[in-house]
């Protein structure tokens, strides 16, 4: 089994980072966690956090430490920790940015006439030098000092970030000007304007780029919102108010009319229809009465409901659903890698050609003042943070829509890969079929029926099986009692046998069970052709009786495999029943291919031959049986009915119970990779073209500065657009 699909949450943490301006910062960030040697971590830049896995002794304060140590700021994410505190802190930090934009801008409006009346045709400059000297100071060194600071903990770690190339254009446009300016240099240029102009537009980018990023986890935010701060409680004989934080295991909580219900739990009082869309996606209400599960978040629609917890806090579905979504929103896909290498060495290489730009262009023109601006233009166009924003903008937003729809994603990996399927492995049982089978027939051949079904439900009685569940709810309804049964012994993938009052006998597959005897194929084969599963009870002696049980294909079944078929996707179905049962369930589903009389052992072997096909072979499963298979698929879908290890397998949950959830998985990569690609071949291309054109000497640095700023903002906003598409 593939162990990196079993989720193990035990030595894990979450960072939110604080301090970072371009991806190289995240690179950094990521390279210094991961130095240490019982550590693996993957830093996103657009969530601005961090994924920490503790392998080994290395203390969390370790981390936060070698963190601070190169310059940024980290808070571990944990149940103590008040959310809300992370977001006045971003509040704060994006008021203080703000206010400095506004005072860099007032500072830099003056040059902006300066622009005007040079291009107007004025013969000398509008404002005196030193007002120019003045006004320019500050903004490159008090609005600016983020700049220099962020580049000195870039070269002191041996690397290059934004900041450097920021610091490098700005200051050489400032640093010519103010000689220019000391020595009454009359016949030469000032370019205080270019060094304002540029940090005060990279500021309104920053600004609008963080304002963009925040909205992309708006889904997430979306999930906390629905919790319900207070909850009223039933103690000792009076209803009580309450924190939602305070609740426990066992209370007895009231939930009235429209209120949202603050735990997980089972109903103990009253009736109701419960909204459940904001966890699973379907918007139709479900019914609620004593005994249903209810869970956290969701609304309460009409009357009363009396509720007793059993999950709290951070153990309810929605802190699992939001772990699970944060988690993956902050992992990596692999079609990052890519961009990642480039921004590797894209500073360095800026930095070189604006070097050769300078040298080139001087030699070439013979003017110092035509090459010293395609020298600077091209180190304030180059921008490593559109490329490095290019795929997690659009993965936080893909995974955020998913989890709105009822899909979970449990990293980016299986986002990216869903659109490349190419085969999907469905399991018959509570997959294509509802997984509630129910006894259709009973052909008794010695005996009456009531004895062959008391006599199977007494053996089934100690199994486990979605079939023996069946067959035991039938023979309750007998109103006698089971057998007790002696010997019992469970034979997977066949059957069961004990003995009951000194009698043994046996209930499974007719062929297992009548290793010794004859059949009746005639029975046997008209409940198969009707899609039934047929199971045999027998004693030591003979055939006893025949006993058929139907799991009805849900509602959706059939329209969802029609869409995967017309996406390209090949379908197979796997299942344990017999060739006459898997061949009507195949046909009325709309399958064409399918696996009948396959062990739960031999799942995993099939998914195993269809990868030698060289294909992206998905499964989707719900059972015990279902985890090694879903292990080695490329892709693995479980419902949430399913068992916890198939849930914990699998790299999506599929919250509906609906195979109509798969394509939407798989339409919603297809739109998610979409906008990456998009995003990816924006930043490539700006930055191919926009180079060149800069060290040309075809751009005006103010205009660069304007560029690089804007590049970032329009690929996080073209993430956005992934929220107004309908999966």
């Amino acid at each position: 089994m593939d162990s990196e699909k079993i989720n193990n949450a035990e030595n894990t943490a979450e960072l939110q980072l604080m301090g970072m301006t371009c991806v190289n910062c995240a690179a950094k960030v990521e390279k210094t966690l991961n130095s240490f040697p019982d550590v693996k971590a993957s830093v996103n830049f657009a969530t601005e956090k961090a994924h920490v896995e503790l392998r080994g002794n290395t203390q969390m304060s370790e981390l936060l430490k070698a963190i601070q140590d190169i310059g940024y700021q980290a808070y571990e994410i944990n149940d103590d920790v008040d959310a809300a505190k992370f977001k006045e802190e971003a509040a704060a930090e994006y008021k203080k940015e703000r206010t400095h934009f506004i005072i860099s801008a007032v500072l830099t409006v003056p040059f902006l006439f300066e622009m005007v009346w040079m291009f107007a045709g004025g013969h000398h400059e509008f404002m005196p030098r030193w007002l120019q000297l003045i006004l320019a100071t500050p903004v490159q060194f008090w609005i600016g000092w983020r700049f220099y600071r962020g580049s000195y903990f870039a070269l002191r770690s041996k690397s290059a970030n934004m900041d450097v190339l920021v610091a490098l254009g700005t200051s050489m446009a400032y640093l010519l000007s103010v000689v220019v300016t000391v020595f009454n240099w009359t016949d030469q240029h000032v370019y205080f304007e270019a060094s304002t102009a540029i940090v005060t537009l990279i500021l309104l980018g920053k600004l609008m780029e963080s304002r963009a990023k925040g909205k992309t986890s708006e889904a997430v935010e979306g999930l906390l919102r629905l919790q319900p701060k207070k909850a009223f409680i039933e103690k000792d004989g009076q209803v009580l108010e309450v924190a939602t934080s305070e609740l426990k295991v066992g209370d007895i909580v009231i939930v009235k009319n429209a209120e949202g219900i603050p735990v997980d739990g089972v109903v103990v009082g009253g009736e109701s229809s419960v909204d459940e869309s904001m966890l699973t996606g379907e918007s139709i209400p479900s019914q609620k009465a004593s005994g249903d599960a209810v869970y956290a978040a969701t609304m309460n629609q009409e009357g009363t409901l009396k509720i007793k917890a059993t999950s709290v806090g951070s153990k309810t579905q929605l802190a699992q659903i939001i772990k699970i979504v944060t988690t993956a929103q902050g992992s990596k896909a692999p079609i990052q890698r890519l961009a990642d290498k480039i921004s590797g060495v894209f500073v360095p290489v800026v930095v070189l050609i604006s070097i050769l730009t300078f040298f080139a262009t001087w030699f070439f023109a013979g003017d110092l003042t035509s090459a010293f601006i395609a020298s600077v233009s091209v180190l304030v166009i180059a921008c490593p943070c559109a490329l490095g924003l290019a795929t997690p903008t659009a993965v936080v937003v893909g995974i955020g829509k998913g989890a709105q729809a009822g899909v979970l994603f449990r990293d980016a990996k299986a986002l990216e890969l869903a659109e490349k399927i190419k085969v999907l492995v469905l399991d018959k049982t509570g997959t294509i079929t509802e997984g509630r089978p129910q006894v259709t027939d009973v052909f008794a051949v010695h005996g009456s029926k009531e004895d062959i079904l008391r006599w199977a439900g007494s053996l089934e009685a100690g199994s486990s099986h979605p079939l023996a569940a069946a067959i035991v709810e039938e023979a309750k309804k007998l109103q006698q009692d089971l057998f007790l049964v002696e010997s019992f012994k469970s034979v997977t993938g066949q059957g069961v046998e004990g003995v009951i009052e000194e009698r043994s006998l046996k209930l499974g597959r007719p062929h297992w069970v009548a290793a010794d005897f004859s059949l009746n194929k005639e029975v046997i084969a008209g409940f198969e052709n009707q899609g039934k599963t047929v199971m045999a009870l027998a004693d030591a002696e003979r055939i006893l009786g025949y006993i058929a049980v139907a799991d009805k294909i849900r509602t959706t079944s059939k329209e969802a495999i029609a869409e995967l078929k017309k996406k390209g996707v090949k379908v197979i179905m796997l299942t344990g029943d017999n060739e006459g049962t898997a061949k009507e369930i195949a046909k009325q589903a709309g399958i064409d291919e399918y696996k009948h009389s396959v062990k739960p052992a031999d799942k995993a072997s099939v998914i195993v031959a269809l990868k030698r096909r060289k294909e992206r072979v998905a499964m989707v499963g719900d059972g015990i049986n279902d985890a090694p298979a879903l292990a080695v698929a490329d892709v693995s879908f479980s419902m949430s009915s399913g068992t916890d290890i198939a849930i914990e397998t699998a790299d999506v949950t599929l919250m509906k119970n609906d195979l109509q959830s798969v394509v939407h998985a798989i339409e919603l990569s297809e739109m998610t990779l979409r906008k990456i690609r998009q995003n990816l071949f924006f930043a490539f291309f700006y930055n191919v073209l926009g180079i060149p054109l800069a060290a040309f000497g075809m751009l005006n640095p103010v205009i660069a500065g304007a560029a690089m700023a804007m590049s970032s903002v329009s690929v996080v906003s073209n993430s956005l657009l992934l929220k107004r598409k309908s999966i």
